[in-house]
């Protein structure tokens, strides 16, 4: 089950040479993503067979949290470090937010042409457009495609392909424009165990 949940933002192979990117559809995600300052609305997850529903909301920079309607369980990044809670178990474990993809997309300043950010391939068709991404130095570790709807670019979904080659797929609905989220809404609540991590410059 942790493994399911940590694919959502785990990473894999990166894709051949012959994949193509266009740079007009790069800027766009880019000005998109960094006019975006806080979301949420639903999702569904898929992986495999198993499909899962739940509430996602995003607040730049750093913070993320998902909710499963029907798993005792949530992902929240605050800003720092990655956290998967079972609170069924009240234990926690954490990743460092830059090992995730999803970190890309709630960076401070998203750069998706010169920083750490490897666009490797671009899609496109009338009512959407996707970027297919890793992280310069981890290549042999993974890629994530988000896609985006294209009139008004606005996040649609992604897709992350773990080390094994099982595949995640996240798609949205409802998001809406959100900026007032609770003081402690991406904090951990409870639990047993504690980052050791010493967090992440990109999202301060």
């Amino acid at each position: 089950m942790k493994k399911l949940l940590f694919a959502i933002f785990g990473i894999v192979l990166a894709s051949s040479s012959y994949a193509m990117v266009d740079s007009t559809l790069v800027t766009r995600a880019e000005k998109y993503l960094n006019g975006i300052t806080g979301l949420t609305g639903g999702f569904v997850q898929t992986a495999g067979s198993r499909v899962d529903r739940g509430t996602f909301s995003m607040l730049r920079p750093g913070r993320v949290r998902l909710d499963y309607d029907k798993m005792p369980v949530q992902m929240i990044a605050d800003g720092k470090d990655l956290y998967f809670f079972d609170k069924s178990l009240d234990q926690i474990t954490t990743v460092p937010l830059t090992s995730t993809p999803a970190g890309i997309l709630i960076r401070k300043n998203i750069d998706l042409k010169n920083a750490d950010i490897n666009v490797i391939e671009t899609k496109s068709d009338p009512d959407s457009f996707s970027l297919k991404m890793n992280l310069r130095g981890q290549e042999g570790l993974g890629h994530m495609t988000v896609v985006f709807d294209n009139k008004p670019v606005k996040l649609k979904s992604w897709s992350v392909v773990d080390a094994t080659g099982a595949k995640t797929d996240v798609a949205f609905n409802g998001l809406q424009t959100k900026t007032n989220f609770g003081k402690n809404y991406f904090q951990i609540s409870r639990h047993k165990t504690v980052s050791t991590s010493g967090g992440d410059d990109f999202y301060d």
